[in-house]
């Protein structure tokens, strides 16, 4: 019996998943490899960071979103190699073992982590990101943490430098952030404690281009800088983060001139670069990165011209597409259309177009700024129209019954936080390292040998009952 065409999808994200949906017809084994077993919705990834939803309900597993297709297995490992040369990746199970997965297509999705613009060793562990769950927990933890130093302490210097927040990068993850900063400052917190006014939170919001919102309509941008003022932060564009440390933040301003600002919490919301196996794969065909370190594809996506390899959303770059998800939904449904197509003798399709449906952000309650075919909407009408489209991309009913929930509770009724859960070994760390660097900037097992008998993955069943004993 022939063995029927095997897809390997690299990252469960939104180009990954859409991806592995449209071959859900098409006469294939697909196989979805990713480091973690969830199905994350980034574009909600600050709200778990600010405490307003669990992280569950934009985390769902990625088996419980293809579980209804047939043709799909998931498995958890770490891809770190690829073989191009005999269709292979090479990737490493949570126990070390390797996992070696065949392929007749490879469609790369894995994404993107932080740029640093090259100083990686100097900004990555005192700046975190937001990338991942674990990054959003951590900076929950910071940002929770410092008020909770900053009632202890006496000295009312130090005080001030527990409750000085510095966000780099005013695009929307930094603008949402902010917002969420001030909320909490000025809304949530200020009963709860006893020695420290929380309303008097310092919160810096630093952007090197001339506006927030940098990619957003000029109108769109005085609403956010004139909003996100009113509520207590402190914008500064034409200022660029020049060097850090566990208790200041230098800056250069649009003059040229250095300030060191006392401040105990930074996060990195400038930049991302594509995942590292976008180098891996460029290293194995010849080819080169971009500055952001994503690989370039051809107008149907495909990696330096082969029919057996393809890449979509953050990790690829073409025409200038921005990194947003509607890019890697819309290339994983291309892909997998084009290899359904391919795979029943149909002919090839038109190239690869995107359909920009707009873009949005929240910078809190009652207060977001969207601009989608034509039109430009701020305040309660943008914050509908923004909480109506996320809503709507959860993946499951359950889950936006569940956010929909969370947010009445917390914006609307209680006007409190429900997830604020912290420990002493969590302040503790990010009290010693100022917010510190992401946990996920060490994996798990690096440097840890690889023994030498691989475990082949090639059909429906990625383990059995002997295997898992």
């Amino acid at each position: 019996m022939a063995q029927r065409h095997r897809v390997v999808i690299v990252g469960g994200g939104f180009g990954g998943i859409n991806a592995a949906k449209a071959l859900a017809k098409a006469n294939v084994d697909v196989t979805i490899v990713d480091r973690t077993n969830h199905h994350l919705f980034q574009p909600l990834l600050y709200q778990v960071a600010a405490g307003i939803l669990p992280e569950g309900l934009i985390a769902p597993a990625i088996r419980s979103v293809v579980g209804d297709q047939r043709n799909c297995q998931v498995a958890l490992a770490e891809v770190q190699d690829i073989d191009v040369e005999n269709r292979v990746v090479i990737a490493r199970e949570p126990d070390t073992g390797e996992l070696r997965l065949p392929y007749d297509t490879l469609v790369l999705a894995a994404g993107a982590t932080h740029s640093y613009f090259g100083n990686e060793e100097k900004f990555a562990q005192y700046a975190p990101g937001m990338k991942t769950i674990e990054d959003a927990r951590y900076l929950r933890d910071g940002i929770l943490a410092k008020y909770e130093m900053a009632e202890l302490e006496t000295d009312p210097a130090e005080k001030k430098r527990w409750l000085t927040f510095a966000i780099i990068g005013a695009g929307p993850t930094g603008v949402e952030l902010a917002g969420q900063i001030a909320e909490l400052a000025h809304v949530v917190l200020p009963r709860d404690y006893r020695h420290i006014d929380t309303t008097s939170t310092r919160i810096l919001l630093l952007e090197g281009a001339p506006a927030v919102l940098p990619p957003f309509d000029e109108k769109l941008q005085k609403w956010t800088h004139d909003k996100l003022t009113k509520m207590g932060v402190e914008i500064r564009t034409n200022t660029l983060a020049v060097d850090m440390d566990r208790s200041s933040i230098t800056v250069k301003g649009p003059d040229g001139s250095e300030e060191i600002i006392p401040c105990r919490t930074r996060i990195w919301a400038a930049g991302v670069q594509g995942s590292p196996l976008a180098r891996v794969l460029a290293g194995k065909l010849g080819i080169d990165v971009d500055r952001a370190g994503r690989i370039p594809v051809g107008p149907d996506c495909s990696v330096n011209g082969r029919s057996d390899i393809y890449a979509v959303g953050d990790i690829m770059t073409l025409d200038k597409l921005p990194g947003v998800a509607q890019v890697a939904m819309q290339q994983g449904k291309y892909v997998g259309k084009l290899v359904t197509g391919r795979l029943a003798g149909q002919p090839a399709p038109p190239p690869f177009k995107y359909f920009d449906k707009g873009s949005m952000a929240t910078i809190g309650y009652k207060a977001a700024v969207a601009e989608s075919f034509g039109m430009k909407m701020t305040g309660v009408i943008g914050f509908l129209a923004w909480g109506f489209i996320h809503i709507m991309y959860l993946v499951g009913w359950g889950n936006r019954f569940g956010a929909l929930y969370s947010w009445l509770r917390a914006m609307v009724f209680s006007k409190n936080r429900g997830h604020r859960i912290i420990t002493f070994d969590g302040a503790e760390n990010v009290a010693h390292r100022g917010v510190g660097g992401p946990i996920s900037k060490q994996r798990l097992g690096d440097n840890v040998p690889v023994p030498d008998a691989p475990t082949e993955l090639s059909g429906m069943r990625v383990s059995t009952p002997d295997d898992a004993s």
